[in-house]
């Protein structure tokens, strides 16, 4: 009577672990499938070499880009578009249509749906009005129309002027108005009384 309780308990604890075991090794499959799920959905779901890019608002091009690749990443919950090689734009304004600004950056990224860029790596501006901006990172907000940076920001003026602004910058994006921050400049007298009207 014994050895069959004995031999009944350790079938039971055979079984029993069996089981264990082979809960814990499907929950661990169900885990890596997930993280794997997770991982395979972050590919570029578009390539485009040699990417022209028009943005246009009612029929006015307000934007123009060129991009030796395009990645567009669409099956993430956030998704962008990224120019990794570099990108080069012209952005219009309804002002002066004919004389467009310049912006040139070697890596860019765009969120379309929260219509906000980020341009990184030698970034150069240059307004419609002749202003050139230098700095190593700049982000534009488009539904609220500023652009700004953390980074140092060297600015030349059309008539050859310039200022630096160490801890960055905010501007619209049309550049009509900017604030530097922490800024030294050579900026002449005429100029500051004309700003100060």
């Amino acid at each position: 009577m014994k050895s069959v309780k004995n031999n009944i308990s350790y079938k039971n604890i055979a079984y029993l672990f069996s089981c264990a075991i082979f809960f814990v090794l499907t929950s661990c499959e169900e885990d890596l499938t997930k993280a794997n799920g997770n991982q395979s959905k972050n590919f570029p779901s578009q390539i485009i070499n040699n990417a022209k890019i028009i943005q246009r608002d009612s029929g006015f091009v307000t934007l123009k880009a060129l991009a030796p690749i395009i990645e567009k990443y669409e099956l993430i919950d956030s998704p962008y578009v990224e120019a990794r090689k570099g990108i080069n734009i012209e952005f219009f304004d309804k002002k002066k249509p004919k004389v467009p600004g310049k912006l040139t950056a070697k890596y860019a990224r765009i969120y379309e749906y929260k219509k906000f860029y980020e341009a990184k790596g030698d970034v150069r501006i240059t307004t419609n009005e002749g202003q050139k901006f230098a700095t190593q990172t700049i982000y534009w907000d488009q539904k609220r129309n500023r652009i700004y940076t953390h980074d140092t920001v060297f600015v030349t003026m059309e008539d050859g002027s310039t200022l630096v602004g160490a801890n960055g910058m905010t501007a619209k994006d049309d550049f009509s108005e900017y604030t530097f921050y922490k800024n030294s400049g050579n900026f002449s007298t005429k100029q500051i009384s004309e700003s100060k009207k």
